[in-house]
């Protein structure tokens, strides 16, 4: 039988590729065959480093790319290198994103400029890069990290819940305009995940996230990773427009 979750020779970007939810879903990717190009905004040695481990564990080729993804040259420089590598390009995830709380009337104009240039600009240049080379390619899967709170918001987060949104609206609006062509464009909502962001809150505040979880557990960032795995793979391939929520039950 046919191994739908078989990605080999394909090749995928991921962007903030090298850490977190980022690294389990480009492992995932290596694991099933997948070459990549990862990003990360800074730290050139720890890219390196996740590459490498990819490389050596899973045998696939990896590429990594320094840039913020607020500036529209990266996401056409990340084309490029899947273009000029691999003449192809099946998957492209929109996974950078940066998350700054703020209370109403409390967030500085740098930080709105910084959230939304990241989380939705980023995932705007991102699609129309992968596009322009999944349809000269004959199709291709476009998938938007998104969040739990841009679908049900949450206090102190104006600013990533409006960003979060946006990448949902985008998600909806690229679905429509890319299926006749083959590309499908999915966003993933997750939940509370054990990230470096969550060791930062304070145990009072994590107690009472995780008490909102029906399933009484954390999310690692494998279980967004397996999610992503299933959309880039030929098991979704009917599948776009779809906002899916990976969060355990939680309720914000």
């Amino acid at each position: 039988m046919h191994d739908r979750l078989n990605l080999a020779g394909r090749v995928g970007v991921v962007t903030g590729g090298s850490r977190g939810i980022g690294a389990a879903i480009s492992t995932a990717l290596a694991a099933h065959g997948m070459n990549l190009i990862i990003n990360s905004h800074s730290n050139p040695s720890r890219l390196d480093a996740c590459a490498q481990a990819i490389t050596a564990d899973h045998g696939v080729q990896v590429q990594t790319y320094v840039g913020d993804m607020a500036d529209p040259t990266t996401s056409a420089s990340l084309a490029k290198l899947a273009f000029s590598a691999h003449r192809r390009l099946d998957l492209w995830v929109n996974n950078a994103g940066v998350l700054i709380d703020g209370l109403i009337g409390m967030v500085p104009a740098a930080d709105i400029e910084e959230t939304l240039g990241v989380n939705v600009a980023g995932v705007i240049y991102g699609t129309q890069q992968a596009a322009r080379l999944m349809v000269r390619g004959g199709g291709g899967s476009i998938v938007n990290l998104a969040s739990i709170i841009g679908r049900f918001g949450n206090a102190g987060q104006l600013v990533y819940g409006a960003s979060k949104a946006g990448v949902i609206g985008a998600t909806l609006s690229a679905a429509k305009e890319l299926a006749p062509k083959n590309v499908r464009v999915n966003a993933v909502a997750p939940g509370l995940v054990q990230t470096d962001l969550v060791l930062q809150l304070p145990a009072a505040k994590f107690e009472e996230r995780l008490a909102s979880i029906g399933m009484g557990r954390i999310g690692a960032a494998e279980d967004i990773a397996d999610c992503v795995l299933f959309l880039a793979s030929d098991m979704s391939r009917y599948i776009t427009g779809q906002v899916i929520g990976v969060d355990g039950g939680m309720v914000v």
